[in-house]
């Protein structure tokens, strides 16, 4: 790790060196999004795809305020995290007022992190100094004033984060000002404006944002929250207005509604302002990046996060791509789809072969012919837009290929509730593989389980890489009312190079089910381009 004028942290390789801050939140702000638990192996992941992915900042957590933050910090520390690029920051608070931050606890154990920056929160509005904390502007000033020199004097590079900054400063000017201003005189690097309520949108935020750059002439960073959903909007606006360091969070995740997302943002400074601020090679990882740190998280990704969401760069027709797209989906790591739905026609049923390099015969009449079965399909409760690896099978179907990998003879799926109350459901599966009759039986909690475990073990002789496909989500719709409602289920699975989804519709809940877990069985036969056996569904 580089050291800048003034004992500064410089991340490695990121081409705008010290001129401009991205900054990561996700394993602290990013973490207080509800559902998310992150372990301190967890943690140690994320950081190093962050960091592989180019960013500056990585704040990794609030030392002693947990017994994972403490755990944390001590394995990265002990060189279990090597970072190739990013600086690893501790954040906390300032020291008490009243009180000599070197004798504050909660500093010396940002000192005990060994970080080389430290971020330093402290609320820069009147009301929230005065009611909240129950001192006045110059208490605040005097304790913010002594944590910064005294960890700059122990070679720390601070950040201040101005907590409330924006609410305050309308409120009162000087007041925000004077917090601001103790912070950097005493040595802090950065002064942070945060819209801690997420309530500012990009016309006010810019301009005070510009204000303070031209007050002050410090050095200005900003943290949004995305509560009126302008996190995004506001962080590229302070960027305009002057802003050198943004604070965001993988995905947006964050307590509330989040943080500005770090993929959007990074799209956005990088092909709408021209500011390269990952290294070389950094922007084509961005999808496989917040994929990754979904994953991790245990959130199922949002397929329509601009930039890196699967849903990012589709369109339902286009002969010409850049029709439909403002960049290149391949520069981060994405793909463009061509979505098929119930007004499917001609040039998108011809795009989507092409997407899927099937050499689908061009005549006019093949063509109608499949979009007419997709319509009907469509019609009766299919839905293929989120299913691609079951409308991959569809085509090849209706151009003769087959992709069955057995053909189901018959199956038999029972429910049971046993004397002691609990439920539990058994499968039978009778299919025809290899010129052979092939059985399976097995149990499960509810019916999806014991029919996905039959044909499990009745295929497991059969297709070797049965082991690598794991069912990873299961979502069900009743589509009409009453006793013969039409459901559609969805599944999706995983292996190692990916996931993909596939479709089943029936008024049997079961049978849709069958139909999802039989497509996404053939889908990866495709993958692995094996012939198991001639024959159909």
């Amino acid at each position: 790790m580089s050291r800048g004028c003034a004992g500064r942290q410089i991340p490695q390789g990121t081409p705008l060196g010290d001129d401009f801050h991205l900054y990561d939140t996700t394993l602290v702000d990013g973490a207080r999004r509800e559902g998310i638990a992150y372990s301190v192996k967890d943690r140690l992941e994320v950081a190093r795809l962050l960091d592989n992915l180019g960013v500056g900042y990585i704040e990794g957590g609030r030392p002693g305020a947990t017994p994972q933050d403490i755990e944390f910090f001590r394995r990265a520390g002990s060189g279990e995290l090597e970072l190739r690029h990013a600086v690893l920051v501790a954040a906390g608070t300032v020291g008490e007022p009243g009180r000599k931050a070197e004798g504050d606890p909660q500093v010396r154990a940002l000192l005990d992190a060994q970080t080389p920056v430290v971020t330093l929160a402290v609320p820069a509005d009147r009301r929230h100094i005065e009611r909240v904390q129950g001192i006045d502007v110059a208490e605040q000033t005097e304790a913010v004033g002594d944590t910064v020199r005294f960890l700059t004097s122990e070679g720390r590079r601070v950040f201040l984060a101005a907590q409330h900054f924006f609410d305050g400063y309308e409120h009162d000017r000087d007041a925000a000002l004077r917090v601001l201003t103790a912070g950097v005189e005493a040595g802090a690097d950065v002064a942070v404006l945060c819209d801690t309520n997420g309530g500012q949108l990009p016309g006010w935020l810019s301009e005070i944002v510009q204000e303070v750059v031209f007050r002050t002439g410090f050095r200005i960073g900003v943290h949004c929250r995305d509560d009126a959903g302008c996190a995004v909007a506001n962080t590229i606006a302070a960027v305009q207005a002057g802003a050198m360091h943004v604070r965001c969070a993988a995905n947006g995740y964050g307590e509330r509604v989040g943080n500005p997302d770090l993929f959007t943002v990074i799209g956005n400074l990088v092909t709408k302002l021209e500011l390269p601020v990952l290294p070389q090679g950094g922007l084509a990882e961005l999808t496989r990046t917040s994929q990754a740190v979904a994953e991790i998280a245990n959130v199922g990704p949002e397929i329509h996060r601009p930039y890196v969401g699967s849903a990012a760069f589709t369109a339902s027709t286009t002969v010409d791509p850049i029709m439909h797209s403002h960049v290149d989906p391949a520069a981060f790591g994405n793909t463009a789809r061509t979505l098929v739905a119930a007004t499917v026609g001609r040039v998108s049923i011809e795009l989507k072969a092409a997407e899927y390099g099937l050499d689908l015969p061009v005549s006019p009449e093949t063509l109608d012919r499949v979009s007419a079965r997709i319509r009907d399909m469509e019609t009766a409760g299919w839905s293929f837009e989120a299913a691609d690896a079951s409308l991959e099978l569809l085509l090849r179907k209706e151009v003769g290929e087959n992709v069955a990998p057995y053909d189901a003879l018959s199956y038999r799926v029972l429910l049971a509730r046993r004397p002691d109350g609990s439920v539990g459901s058994e499968a039978n599966v009778l299919l025809a593989i290899d010129g052979a009759e092939a059985h399976g039986s097995a149990d499960g909690s509810g019916p999806v389980e014991a029919l996905d475990a039959a044909l499990r073990q009745a295929l497991a002789p059969h297709l070797a890489w049965l082991g690598d496909v794991q069912l990873v989500d299961y979502k069900v719709r009743t589509l009409t009312a009453g006793a013969e409602a039409v459901t559609r289920v969805s599944i999706t699975s995983r292996d190692a190079g990916g996931e993909w989804t596939t479709v089943g519709t029936h008024p049997s809940v079961v049978e849709a089910s069958m139909l999802a877990l039989t497509d996404a069985l053939a889908y990866k036969q495709l993958r692995e381009r094996e012939v198991i056996i001639v024959g159909g569904w």
